[in-house]
């Protein structure tokens, strides 16, 4: 599977609190919750991503509480995957379980920019930036995870599985 965006930049250490705040953490709607996303890191990002985008950052992207509110909010908002130097672990596991796509890739994280197009590979973890004419690579998403994001995270995959079984 392909994905293609322009590239949204962060630093390292972007928490969970700054993917979506707190004071928002009072619902579990998707589409409220991607009205607020990223909103203390750069106010304009929610009102300014276009389905399809790519979010790109540092190391331990993720970190902080465990709350699925935040791959959930990200994805609601219509980002196609993120892209990072490293991934706090709970974070990670939230990301799949939601059904967000996200790559590993120090390389693509510090040879990209804000408003670079991309076009990611999932499959293979190929990440080609369009602007600049580079390519990187991350660990491809293994095929029981691309199973997840097929199927629109856990829920959705365990619902698959049932449904073949009847």
């Amino acid at each position: 599977m392909k994905v293609r965006g322009r590239a949204w930049r962060f630093g390292d250490n972007v928490d969970t609190d700054a993917i979506i705040p707190a004071r928002y953490l009072n619902t579990s709607d998707p589409q409220e919750l991607a009205k607020h996303c990223m909103e203390d890191a750069d106010a304009a990002f929610a009102a300014q991503v276009q389905p399809g985008d790519i979010i790109m950052a540092g190391k331990n992207f993720g970190s902080g509480s465990s709350r699925e509110h935040a791959p959930l909010a990200i994805k609601a908002v219509g980002v196609a995957c993120v892209i990072a130097a490293g991934f706090a672990r709970i974070f990670y596991r939230n990301a799949f379980n939601i059904g967000l796509p996200i790559l590993e890739s120090p390389e693509a994280s510090q040879g990209s920019e804000q408003g670079d197009v991309l076009e990611v590979d999932l499959d293979t973890g190929q990440i080609h930036n369009q602007t600049r004419g580079l390519t990187f690579r991350a660990h491809p998403i293994p095929p029981f995870m691309q199973e997840l994001i097929r199927d629109g995270g856990l829920m959705g995959h365990i619902a698959a599985k049932i449904k073949k079984q009847v």
